[in-house]
């Protein structure tokens, strides 16, 4: 069974940066897309960016301008650039891989953001 490793998270304070990574343990053929989502307590999951195959971007518009998204496609690894953090974008980070016919998520990664 393949899965996604996630690392990168951790505790950080306003303002500051952090990289999240996430590659799959084994191949994943047909990969769409793939991205990282994010859920704080009390709250649904939600979309903080996504990158196609070709190289096509998304992002929610609350981190519009500080993430970015990338990806080595050779390694099917995904990152996530995270700058100006916010309080607010304390969260667990989940990687998702979407393939034709369904996804793959990582176990999450714990980001906290202190004021």
């Amino acid at each position: 069974q393949v899965q996604l490793v996630e690392s990168g998270g951790g505790l950080v304070q306003a303002g500051g940066s952090l990289r999240l990574s996430c590659a799959p343990s084994g191949t994943i053929s047909s990969i769409n897309s793939m991205g990282w989502y994010r859920q704080a307590p009390g709250k649904e999951r939600e979309l903080v960016a996504a990158i196609t195959i070709g190289g096509s971007s998304n992002y929610a518009d609350s981190v519009k301008g500080r993430f970015t998204i990338s990806r080595d496609n050779a390694e099917n690894t995904v990152y996530l650039q995270m700058n100006s953090l916010k309080p607010e974008d304390t969260a667990v980070y989940y990687c998702n891989v979407k393939i034709p016919y369904g996804y793959y998520w990582g176990q999450g990664t714990q980001v906290t953001v202190s004021s």
